[in-house]
This record gives C-alpha cells, sequence and structure tokens, in this order.
C-alpha cells in the first residue's frame, strides 16, 4: 500500500488499512552512519532509507548490508592445501 505517515507516496509494505504497522507506527528517520547512501530519500517529514523502516537497527550490530556507499572488501583463499590429500592426487 501507499505511505500516509512520514514517506507519502511511495509504496510501502507496512501500511495497512488502520495506518503503519511498523514497530511505533512510524519509520525511523536515518542516521549518521546512513552518510550518502544512494537508498536515502527525502521525503517532507525528513530522511528516509527505502529500504529499511529503522536504519538504526541495520546499524546497531554491524555495518549495513544494503549500504552502497561502503566499500565490501572479499576475502581471498589462501590457497593452503593439505600435503595428504596433494600426495594422494599426484598418484
Amino acid at each position: 500500500m501507499v505511505c500516509t505517515s512520514v514517506k507519502e507516496g511511495s509504496d510501502c509494505f507496512f501500511m495497512n488499512k488502520k495506518g503503519c504497522g511498523f514497530n511505533g507506527g512510524t519509520c525511523h528517520s536515518i542516521i549518521e552512519q546512513c552518510g550518502s547512501c544512494q537508498k536515502i530519500q527525502e521525503f517532507p517529514a525528513g530522511k528516509y532509507c527505502t529500504v529499511f523502516p529503522d536504519p538504526g537497527a541495520k546499524w546497531r550490530t554491524r555495518d549495513c548490508n544494503m549500504a552502497t556507499h561502503l566499500e565490501k572488501t572479499i576475502k581471498e583463499k589462501t590457497g593452503k592445501i593439505n600435503p595428504l590429500k596433494a600426495s594422494k592426487r599426484a598418484h
């Protein structure tokens, strides 16, 4: 349904006939860690994340997995091989 509280006009999963069904009855505005993420949209009520209704909860335990302003590092395998298995493969 279309949000009628803070994100007026945008499609919202939490909206129902009684109003916003999210915890607290409304979405929460962005926090400082959100920075310059591309998922931020400005509404008359303030700046809000278009993906998560409570961005603070996403940042509480670790980095937000949807943040577009963070560089993600990928760990490479070290290439360690068990010598016993390597010797069996050679035969």
